[in-house]
């Protein structure tokens, strides 16, 4: 792995008793912000609303889709991700920086937080429940392969994968390949194709078929 820092076993019966236990203390801990006066359930519908509608993939899409069509922009991306995200209005609010790795024929790029679920919520929104499980952060680093597989990503030996490990100080956007048969694409279209699983790397951008 590098140093800087859906599917069956992520969705079993185990993992759906956690999130059940997930749901429940959130609603806990609600309450109990209301009941001490240190939040109102107006501010808190107000905060889902923002990460729901203001924040989510939609906007690492628009972001993918400018560096398939803008090659300086790309090259702008890969040097400073939080920079070039902002040219586009879209700014973190996690305070750390973006840092963006391309796929391409030969290398395959795999995002995991091992300690917890660092994550570029700005560009992507929440996080999947699998990507803060504990069965994908071990597994991912141990054999990525086996994982990506899972998710429906079959590499040949001759594809390298590096795994890239968020922190709170640097969290990781893939920048998958740009699928074949899309030229001449508007940007719009083009970012339909993109997935959040893509920009993680559990994925592949979308089909032009």
């Amino acid at each position: 792995m590098t140093d800087e820092h859906g599917h069956e076993h992520y969705a079993s019966p185990r993992s759906r008793r956690a999130r059940s236990e997930f749901e429940l203390r959130t609603m806990a801990l609600e309450a109990l912000l209301v009941e001490r006066g240190l939040a109102s359930t107006d501010a808190i519908d107000k905060y889902v609303e923002y990460v729901e509608k203001r924040l989510g993939p939609h906007h690492g899409a628009r972001v993918v889709a400018r560096a398939w069509v803008d090659p300086e922009f790309r090259s702008r991306l890969l040097a400073d991700g939080s920079a070039a995200a902002a040219e586009l209005g879209i700014g973190g609010i996690e305070g750390a920086r973006v840092r963006v790795v391309a796929n391409g024929p030969d290398v395959h790029h795999l995002v995991v937080c091992t300690l917890c679920s660092c994550y570029p919520w700005s560009l992507l929104g929440a996080p999947p429940l699998w990507y803060k499980s504990f069965a994908y952060r071990s597994r991912a680093v141990a054999e990525p392969r086996a994982v990506l597989r899972e998710f429906g990503v079959e590499l040949g030996p001759e594809v390298e994968v590096k795994v890239w490990d968020s922190t709170s100080e640097t969290r990781y956007l893939v920048l998958p390949e740009r699928p074949a048969g899309t030229e001449g694409w508007t940007e719009e279209a083009l970012a339909g194709l993109v997935s959040r699983d893509a920009m993680i790397g559990a994925g592949r951008a979308g089909s032009a078929s």
